[in-house]
């Protein structure tokens, strides 16, 4: 075999579904893989992947994966991986750990600053500093401040999973997968256990990585449009440092069980909180897959059963009317062994002995009697559509490729195998034809007469809390009482000295190490996107004429002005009965079927901004769909049907549509808490905030739990609301239309379009006012949760802050310095930023996943003497700018283009606001922070506190400052 810079090639595979060719090789010397895809995307990836098997459930894995990216060899800075986020224009640049492998991928569209990454990532993982001040930062730690102060625990990690297992969602995720895997490592947390990370010793943790993190170990990637002979040098100038070694970190298989078992465990409630009900998933675990069509069957078996409302499971299972929604993911296959996992969320005590003989009964008549053809048909072509489009959204092509070829080559298998698609499909395609049960046989063969099964029932404990908070502190007491007057004072010293570690910054000598590019290297011009703009019976069209690869991208805009303020919350729901209740000819299961077998998927999405310098706000429901271009004709269709003669009279559907709503809402709280943060703060502040906090907010999902009991004492007030929306809604003097696809496809196709938009009414409609009370109290809101979610915010512009370009590299260098480094790194939160929106003047501070509170919100109001302090350092000016220009130039697929240009629009950016916006950025200077410094002032002493936590913080609180935060219970 041809060796090329110290490795030998294996294999070359065209790779047409991905317009891309793949070559496998191995480093010589290391034994190391290398999977190097060529193409012309211009947004290259790399990635490297170790097999990483926790040893036990003290995170080792995931305290390791942020450890190395906290100083290397070559780059010994505390933080490479911050100061690469504050000067880079990056695509992704992040790193996650599996229950099984550990990875580390990084993407941008500039070479130069691509070859910058990908360096830094390689010393991090092979070279990492992994001091004992990393370990404590990031793992865990005693925290003593004074000797007769309280002790307690730190670290990042540490909280992190605090918060996860304040989640029933990932306590089921984590329960599941410790019952199916009792012999093998997936057994462990390799996120850590709250319980066991205070296990782990420092030398336990540097011998995790000098374990598994070899070359012989690794998987490496590359993707994109670069050298590719370049790619084997940067990785043989590391590689060839190392020698082979045999490094045991097979995953094994486990063995099957002879019968199925149930087990059932607690999870956290509040005390007060008798109302909570039940998850129950039944699990099954399947065989390892290396067959890409066994892997694809499965897909869209998934799909088929609960992929969409219209899913004979999922039917089966929220018609019941024994749970509130689905919970399990369905197919698992992330690990060696697929894992299916399903079931319901909310059900009752009385109810819980029911949910898996009605799953089994419900998989055996679809077994036996068979699976509605159109069924099979909708989600086929779903799947197929999916695969074939690749739209990945912001996340990178690319990786999502890496992490499709880890299915099977982190087991020793072929990375190609799960890229190609048109075999596989084809020939599911040719055993339908044929007359094969393919999916019934499936269900049958790895569900039905699989004995390896569990049945994992959480039950709500209120008390689940109070014992964790306790055993914590017996621990820690227990601890206390082992150190001696000298352990004391060592520990008080270790805790000041981690404190002046994180609070002194790097040597300029040790920050010039990390490799960065010039101001000289960005790109002075912006982006710009193709834009015409016409009307057509008075409906404004806007079309954008981009490479599709075939596919048309619809959207169609309502105009939410024209409805009153009071109807406003139905809009979510509203929303999603467009699709999923059915036409006056369709039931909503055949419906839904249409969508899956003629698009590509229609959905819906809000947009509500406030106008740059007015008082109004742009409010808009999009309904968003796409196809082949040559089904155009069939998309309209759908949209004519659903928006014109939809089914809005269907109580039950609606009611299962808003107890699922509900229950997503709920367990977004503790995993997404700092979203509702933000949302009840800039509700306080202007239309556009308090419009979003009625359709998405704590507001939300107070009008849903009402809502649920009036659709059952008043229907006809609320189907009568659903109709009065269609009607002021759905008009074409009222909409606005945008297409993204290519010039040819579009003079093909347009005909349709426009027959669609003279179907729709075109009464006049009138404008409402909508007038809001807004909140000016802060507020503390108490869930069952073990961290919390602090913001802080207010309106800079009421304080005479003239937007400038400049505010882009203020925020950046904020968010990567002091933010960071006040929340994250000294508070032990899992994250901290500000965040501020140039339409409304709202700045922002929020944090998640945090320890603390009135520490936090110092961190907040010291923000403005922070900027103010001492001369900003010139490199330091301009990684904020280069990182800033970096998220201005964020990569987008042609479908985000187009709705991006469609935003830009309806707020009146103009590419000449935008040129000068970026000019002004570039031209950023250091008297532009001072300014910002002096606008920010106001946030710090009037801005507005809203506080997601637990009752004993929020309650402390309010006993340190009496009556401070207006305190209700959320769950």
């Amino acid at each position: 075999m041809p060796i090329v810079e110290g490795f030998e090639f294996i294999k070359e595979e065209d790779l047409p579904e991905l317009n891309s060719k793949g070559k496998l090789y191995r480093h010589i010397q290391t034994g190391a893989e290398l999977l190097s895809i060529e193409n012309d995307d211009e947004n290259k990836v790399f990635g490297i992947t170790f097999r990483t098997p926790p040893f036990d459930s003290t995170g080792s894995p995931h305290i390791i994966e942020h450890s190395v990216l906290g100083g290397s060899r070559k780059y010994p800075v505390k933080e490479p991986f911050v100061q690469l986020v504050k000067g880079s224009l990056n695509t992704y640049l992040n790193a996650f750990t599996y229950p099984d492998k550990t990875c580390y991928p990084v993407a941008s569209q500039n070479l130069q600053d691509f070859y910058n990454l990908v360096d830094v990532y390689l010393d991090a993982v092979f070279y990492p500093l992994l001091s004992l001040n990393t370990f404590k930062q990031e793992g865990w730690h005693y925290e003593l401040d004074s000797i007769n102060g309280p002790l307690t625990f730190k670290g990042v990690v540490f909280n992190e999973m605090k918060g996860a297992y304040s989640s029933p969602e990932s306590v089921l995720e984590e329960s599941v997968q410790h019952e199916l895997f009792p012999d093998s490592a997936y057994r462990h947390n390799s996120g850590g256990d709250p319980v066991c990370i205070p296990d782990l010793t420092y030398d336990g943790f540097k011998q995790f990585h000098a374990t598994y993190y070899h070359p012989s170990n690794a998987r490496l990637y590359f993707y994109g449009d670069d050298d590719p002979l370049k790619r084997l040098q940067i990785l043989n100038g590391y590689l060839s440092e190392f020698k082979a070694i045999q490094v045991q970190s097979g995953i094994s298989l486990q063995a099957p069980f002879d019968k199925p078992h149930c087990v059932t465990l607690p999870y956290e409630v509040s005390e007060e909180d008798n109302k909570q009900k039940n998850l129950v998933a039944i699990n099954w675990l399947l065989t390892e897959v290396s067959d890409p069509e066994l892997r694809i069957g499965l897909n869209v078996l998934n799909h088929i059963l609960i992929g969409t409302p219209a899913s004979p499971l999922r039917v089966a299972l929220i018609e019941s009317g024994l749970g509130e929604d689905l919970v399990g993911p369905g197919l698992i296959d992330e690990l060696r062994q697929l894992v299916y996992s399903t079931g319901l969320k909310g059900v009752a005590n009385e109810n819980t002995d029911k949910v898996e003989p009605l799953i089994l009964a419900t998989l055996v008549k679809l077994a036996t009697q068979g699976i509605d053809p159109e069924t099979i048909a909708a989600s086929m072509n779903t799947i197929e559509f999916a695969l074939r489009e690749n739209n990945t959204g912001n996340f990178p092509r690319g990786l999502a490729v890496m992490l499709r070829s880890l299915g099977t080559w982190l087991y020793d298998g072929d990375p190609f195998v799960d890229l190609h698609i048109d075999g596989p499909i084809n020939a599911i395609k040719q055993r339908l034809a044929a007359g094969e049960h393919y999916f019934e046989n499936l269900i049958a063969e790895t569900l039905l007469t699989n004995p390896h099964r569990v049945v994992v029932i959480l039950e709500p404990d209120p008390a689940l809390g109070r014992r964790r908070a306790e055993e914590e502190q017996s621990r820690l007491n227990q601890a206390r009482a082992k150190m001696s007057l000298a352990d004391l004072k060592k520990n008080v010293e270790e805790t000041l000295s981690l404190k002046r570690l994180q609070e002194t910054p790097d040597s300029p000598e040790a920050l010039a190490t990390i490799p960065f590019l010039s101001l000289s290297d960005l790109d002075r011009k912006i982006r710009l996107i193709p834009k015409d703009s016409h009307k057509f019976e008075k409906t404004e069209i806007l079309y954008h004429d981009l490479f599709t690869n075939g596919i048309i991208y619809f959207d169609l805009g309502l105009n939410l002005h024209n409805l009153p303020q009071e109807w406003l919350p139905y809009i979510p729901l509203f929303g999603r009965a467009i699709t999923e209740m059915g036409t006056e000819d369709e039931t909503y299961v055949k419906l839904l079927q249409r969508i899956g077998k003629d698009s590509g998927g229609i959905h819906d999405q809000t947009f509500v901004s406030q106008v740059f310098q007015l008082e109004s706000s742009e409010g808009w429901l999009f309904i968003r769909g796409k196809s082949l271009a040559s089904k155009t004709h069939l998309l309209m269709a759908i949209f004519s049907d659903i928006l014109v003669r939809g089914n809005l009279d269907d109580q039950e559907r609606f009611k299962q549509m808003a107890l699922e709503e509900k229950a997503s809402v709920e367990s977004s709280l503790v995993n997404a808490g700092h979203r509702f943060v933000n949302s009840r703060l800039r509700s306080s502040l202007n239309e556009a905030g308090a419009v979003n906090e009625q359709m998405s907010g704590i507001s939300y999902l107070y009008f849903l739990r009402e809502l649920v009991n009036q659709i059952d004492q008043d229907w006809p007030k609320v189907s009568q609301c659903l109709k009065g929306i269609r009607s002021r809604l759905v008009n074409r003097k009222n909409i606005i239309v945008n297409v993204t696809v290519d010039r040819a496809n579009w003079e093909k196709y347009k005909d349709h379009v426009e027959n669609f938009i003279k179907y729709l009414p075109g009464e006049a409609i009138h404008s409402e006012v909508w007038l809001f009370d807004y909140i000016n109290s802060s507020e503390g809101l108490t869930i069952p949760s073990q961290v919390n979610f602090v913001g802080k915010a207010g309106n800079i512009f009421e304080s005479g802050y003239q937007l400038n370009g400049s505010i882009l590299a203020i925020m950046q260098y904020l968010n990567t310095t002091w933010i960071w480094d006040k929340v994250r790194v000294q508070g032990g939160a899992y994250g901290g930023f500000a965040l501020f929106d140039q339409f409304s003047g709202v700045l922002s501070y929020l944090s998640y996943r945090d320890p603390n509170l009135f520490e936090t919100l110092l961190a907040y109001d010291m923000t403005p003497s922070f900027l103010r302090q001492g001369n900003l350092d010139q490199s330091e000016l301009v990684k904020s700018i280069i990182g800033a220009v970096g998220d201005l130039d964020a990569y987008q697929l042609p479908d985000a283009k187009g709705f991006t240009s469609l935003v830009r629009h309806l707020l009146g950016v103009t590419d000449e606001w935008r040129q000068n916006f970026r000019d002004e950025l570039l031209g950023t200077k250091e008297p532009d922070f001072k300014k910002f410094a002096d606008a920010i002032d106001g946030v710090s002493d009037k801005g507005h506190v809203v506080v997601i936590g637990s009752a004993d913080v929020i309650n402390k609180a309010n006993i340190e400052k009496p009556g401070w935060l207006v305190t209700q219970k959320v769950l």
